[in-house]
């Protein structure tokens, strides 16, 4: 099996992490995956802000209800945004981004969890894009799709194991309803 397969099954959402800063030049690779991502027509409807100030960490875990707690134990958030007036598809290509993202830090052997915000609300019902904006000066043309939290893992998680692969969600030929 090659390594790309090996990097698929290991990759596995952290979250938790050590408090080791990440090193500059690893955040530049990260970037650079990002950067690299296809897109439709070439558009790149992404921009990213990079998190790595503690409080700044903080406030962001607590954008959402549920599932954002983690990236105050982060050394490093990276906010992916979109431009829908740049592309359509602002959504499939910001994501396809992300997974970049995430296999890259599992390259670098960094952690990784994607936390969803768009569509998500907080306690008050007030939505997580929008406390993202404020906290960071998001400028309202742009949507935030997600965060991706980012450090040295502090717990082990087995790869992924093969023989749990979902084969039935898979059709040759045309859709056919599994007995």
């Amino acid at each position: 099996m090659g390594y790309f397969s090996e990097l698929l099954k290991s990759r596995r959402s952290t979250r938790k992490f050590t408090s080791e800063k990440i090193d500059q030049d690893d955040v530049v690779t990260l970037m650079k995956a990002a950067l690299m991502a296809p897109s439709s027509k070439r558009s790149t409807p992404w921009q990213f802000v990079i998190v790595d100030e503690p409080e700044k960490l903080a406030k962001l875990a607590r954008v959402k209800k549920h599932g954002a707690k983690l990236i105050e134990g982060a050394p490093l958030a990276i906010v992916v945004l979109g431009d829908p007036l740049t592309s359509d598809v602002w959504i499939e290509d910001t994501s396809i981004a992300c997974t970049l993202i995430q296999l890259q830090a599992e390259d670098l052997g960094l952690g990784s969890c994607w936390v969803q915000m768009r569509g998500r609300l907080d306690e008050r019902d007030i939505p997580a894009a929008e406390n993202i904006r404020d906290i960071l000066d998001i400028p309202l043309q742009l949507q935030v799709l997600s965060v991706i939290a980012i450090g040295h893992k502090d717990e082990e998680k087995a790869p992924f194991d093969e023989s749990k692969l979902k084969w039935e969600k898979v059709h040759i030929n045309g859709y056919k309803i599994q007995e």
